[in-house]
């Protein structure tokens, strides 16, 4: 790659001389981004908020359990009860079809709404600070600087933190090829563990005077008027703390792994996302473009350092303390993977982080139901409880029809009691839960213009099963590397696959 002939065998020294001649304003030095930063970043949230720190891994109560269930799962297996084990685990999937079959109801009944009116150009606006944290980016810094400088903020009252990490010299030295504005600040996160995005935010945050924040990823591309309408929402729901926007796939036509992608995206943001703020359940937030009240964020306890998807973390955490999360009508364009190798280091990440923020947040259940209402409380289990078992229990559908074909009668169906219902419950979800998944996905994809994508949709099935793959890969970690972070790769963009937002 270019910027690896550019980049691969240049001394710190050499790259802090590059970073000086083009006048970049950079911290590399320790004593600059003091000791008590880092500690902060690493320490504040397991010390001061212990029980929502996934540092702390499961609790005693919830390993047992846990072992108990592997247990009774194995006696299931070991007395020959497939079929009622098969169907009982059939209740998480029912769980996930039930939440996409509210947003289809809720989307569809959905009226337009009118977009809010523009900000006055003239208006003094509140001071903006924006943080994206970048690792192995060099490919993708022309574009990043072009879309961040897109942006139509005033640039008096806009900073933007690039955070990168001290090993990352190749990136250091792509940035400074760049002809950066001068309102950005290029930060260094100094060496540690975990070395993990949500470190990088937290070390970033404290240098933040904006009264808002967003984050932004690497190959991230946000609707140039973004910032002006996330002031403009904030101003009208003083009551809301965090908005998260809109994220749609870019480079959707790449593969069919990227068009598997675009509608999992549409349907999560524009379908799921708003319905579950409708209903009052915790809105579990993406990774990028999501924007904060700072003062509340740190209140919150900002990220978490040790959890990988420290964005669903906090939005259940925010929901947990009392604060207001809702969805912005404005897009964020993204990069999906197009490949398999690696597509699945980055899913298996995200499922991880679920496992580990569904660990957190269950650690004190009577806790949890005080702190959010009954319906959130319920919602919560059926969003992260239900994706995540659905995940690990699909392939298991599966392997009881093999089972059943070679060693048995085909299944045998109860007619009265509780067998019998949940046997339905495993018959439901074979037919409703591709089938509200399709629709879904199907207007999804019409309603924003996007036809194309649904000659994908048969394909869904193998897509199932490739997320199943992740989420074993995932438990395998969970149990094994708890903090491990594994990079997604990105690729400069191809400016004829990037529409306007």
């Amino acid at each position: 790659m270019l910027w690896d002939r550019q980049v691969l065998g240049l001394s710190r020294e050499a790259i802090a001389s590059g970073i000086a001649k083009h006048g970049l304003e950079i911290d590399r030095d320790i004593d600059r981004q003091s000791e008590r930063h880092l500690v902060q970043a690493v320490e504040h949230l397991r010390r001061s908020r212990p029980v929502f720190s996934a540092a702390h891994g499961l609790w005693r109560w919830q390993r047992t359990a846990l072992i108990l269930l592997a247990l009774c799962v194995a006696a299931a297996v070991w007395l020959g009860h497939i079929d009622g084990l098969v169907t009982l685990l059939g209740i998480p999937f029912l769980l996930a079809t039930a939440i996409k079959f509210l947003a289809l109801w809720h989307g569809l009944r959905r009226h337009h709404v009118d977009p809010p009116k523009a900000v006055n150009m003239a208006e003094v606006l509140p001071r903006y600070s924006v943080l994206v944290p970048l690792f192995r980016e060099p490919e993708v810094a022309p574009d990043l600087i072009t879309a961040l400088t897109a942006l139509e903020y005033p640039v008096s009252q806009l900073e933007i933190f690039l955070i990168l990490e001290a090993s990352d010299q190749q990136t250091a030295l792509a940035l400074a090829l760049c002809d950066v504005p001068a309102h950005f600040r290029i930060i260094t996160v100094p060496a540690g563990e975990p070395q993990t995005k949500p470190r990088a935010l937290n070390f970033a945050l404290q240098s933040a005077t904006g009264e808002y924040v967003v984050v932004y990823d690497a190959e991230d591309v946000p609707a140039p008027d973004q910032l002006r309408k996330a002031a403009a929402a904030f101003a009208r729901a003083p009551e809301t703390t965090c908005f998260q926007a809109s994220l749609q796939i870019y480079n959707d036509r790449a593969s069919w792994l990227t068009r598997q992608f675009s509608l999992e995206y549409l349907v999560l943001f524009d379908w799921v996302l708003p319905t579950l703020s409708r209903y009052g359940f915790p809105l579990p937030l993406g990774g990028t473009s999501n924007h904060f009240r700072r003062e509340a964020l740190i209140a919150a306890g900002a990220w978490d350092p040790f959890n990988v998807t420290e964005d669903a973390d906090l939005g259940i955490r925010l929901a947990r303390l009392g604060y207001t999360v809702d969805v912005l009508n404005s897009v964020t364009l993204e990069e999906a993977p197009q490949a398999f190798a690696n597509w699945l280091p980055q899913r298996t990440r995200w499922l991880k982080g679920w496992m580990q923020t569904y660990a957190v947040h269950t650690r004190q259940p009577v806790q949890l139901w005080r702190d959010l209402s009954p319906r959130a409380f319920i919602g919560f289990h059926m969003l992260f409880g239900g994706i995540m078992l659905s995940a690990l229990v699909h392939p298991l559908f599966y392997c009881a029809v093999v089972y059943e074909a070679l060693v048995g009668d085909g299944f045998s169906i109860p007619q009265v009691g509780l067998s019998g219902a949940v046997w339905w419950i495993g018959v439901f979800n074979l037919i409703a839960g591709y089938a509200v998944s399709a629709v879904l996905a199907a207007v999804a994809a019409l309603r924003n213009g996007q036809p194309h994508l649904i000659a994908s949709l048969p394909l869904l099935p193998i897509y199932w099963v490739l997320i199943s793959w992740a989420a074993y890969r995932a438990l395998w970690q969970m149990i094994w590397r708890p903090f491990h972070w594994e990079k997604t790769s990105h690729t400069a963009r191809d400016r004829n696959q990037v529409k306007v937002c």
